[in-house]
């Protein structure tokens, strides 16, 4: 075997211009792969966390059956009192939960006393939350951020204040029916101006959860969802899975289950956003092995024909043809291999010099986000050996087809 690779290195350096080239060829694929992986994967990661830890969290687990009513912010499915202790202490005692936080949600009429329209609304406890969704204070776009929301408060989102022009310190009133359909409303200072998170867009607010106990005239501590942020977001679907299996055990007198639990990916539009990043990645794999695919067998059907007749000089002393075959695939994973490692010493080079560079996008509203590109090793050793395994593979029908010539007609071949 090591005359074999010997040999097949001694051919390739024979053709040292072709065998750059196809190295090139190579070497380029691979880079462009393992360098859009790492941009979309740090776009795709920087995106994800926007949304989930300024306003989502990780996952969420409402009563049953809210979540395919939840536009309508149906109140009769709200998590009762006890059904809350019973998910606070399972949360409390999983160590892959950093933070949780109890929620109301509540649509509401909105009025600056000459003009009104609707409003949705998340009733929250301040403390909890921000542990939980982090970057909320980072959408208030005027007003304080300390503390996040105080008694009497409330953070309306920009489309509201443009369209009502309400300015912070403003009194306005919330009108909002309760769960037996009676009405009330109070008094509420603007504290701040929320930026939506996809945009200007967005009629979401933000109150204190005791205000809207007393708007909603709610004695219990009932909630609409509990959010969670895990310590570790590459554990989301097996922390997911424990919590599907613990909650649905807990059942209701006709045994049907009480609770049901979903990740950000079925809670958020741009889940679909993260796919088409994902389904971009594949696309551009399957780009490479076409790119080392052709390379290998067209510079392997080259070497086969210009090499006739060594083929048959070889044959005709004795070599068998597993040997023959054997020689051209060495030349084929050396070729694979030699454009892999220069592809990844320059990918990591370029992944270095971005983070030393500094750069930066805009999402949404948010401005100077710093890019971040990473590459696992797992995703260096799936792309290096996807390019090894297509090259050996590229060699494989040109060698067969070397393997299996007469001698004789090969020795005569001019």
């Amino acid at each position: 075997m090591r005359n074999i690779v010997k040999i097949a290195a001694r051919n390739l350096w024979r053709y040292k211009r072709r065998t750059l080239l196809t190295s090139l060829l190579i070497t380029l694929g691979v880079v462009s792969v393992l360098l859009f992986v790492s941009v979309s994967g740090s776009f795709r990661n920087m995106m994800v966390g926007q949304i989930t830890d300024s306003m989502i969290g990780h996952i969420q687990i409402h009563k049953k059956g809210y979540l395919s009513s939840m536009d309508s912010l149906p109140l009769d499915r709200n998590l009762s009192e006890k059904q809350v202790k019973k998910i606070r202490k399972l949360l409390a005692d999983n160590s892959d939960i950093k933070a949780f936080s109890s929620r109301i949600r509540l649509g509401a009429m909105f009025s600056n006393f000459s003009e009104t329209t609707n409003i949705r609304l998340a009733a929250v406890n301040p403390e909890m939350e921000m542990k939980t969704v982090p970057l909320l204070a980072a959408r208030i776009l005027k007003g304080k951020k300390d503390g996040l929301i105080g008694r009497g408060e409330v953070l309306i989102p920009e489309l509201i204040a443009k369209g009502m022009k309400v300015k912070i310190g403003d009194s306005i009133v919330l009108v909002a029916n309760n769960k037996d359909g009676s009405v009330n409303g109070q008094t509420f200072t603007v504290r701040g101006v929320l930026e939506g998170i996809s945009g200007p867009g967005g009629r979401d607010g933000v109150m204190h959860i005791q205000d809207a106990r007393e708007l909603l005239r709610i004695d219990s501590k009932e909630v609409s969802e509990v959010a969670i942020r895990l310590k570790d977001m590459d554990r989301l679907q097996m922390v997911y899975d424990g919590l599907k299996q613990k909650l649905g055990s807990i059942k209701n007198k006709k045994g049907k289950p009480i609770f049901e639990i979903h990740t950000w990916e079925k809670l958020s539009p741009f889940y679909n956003i993260a796919r088409m990043i994902d389904l971009l990645t594949l696309f551009i794999k399957v780009m490479l092995v076409a790119i080392v695919l052709v390379s290998i067998m067209n510079v392997m059907i080259m070497a086969v024909y210009e090499r006739i007749n060594e083929i048959g000089t070889i044959a005709a002393i004795g070599t068998k043809p597993g040997k023959i075959m054997a020689l051209f695939v060495t030349e084929g994973l050396l070729l694979g291999i030699l454009g892999t490692v220069f592809g990844v010493a320059l990918s990591l080079g370029g992944i270095a010099w971005m983070n030393a560079s500094g750069l930066s996008f805009n999402f949404g509203r948010q401005k100077g986000l710093l890019l971040a590109p990473t590459i696992g090793a797992t995703e260096i050793i799936i792309v290096a050996g996807i390019v090894v395994a297509i090259a050996v593979l590229g060699s494989l029908q040109p060698a067969i087809k070397a393997a299996r010539m007469d001698p004789i007609k090969a020795l005569r071949h001019i």
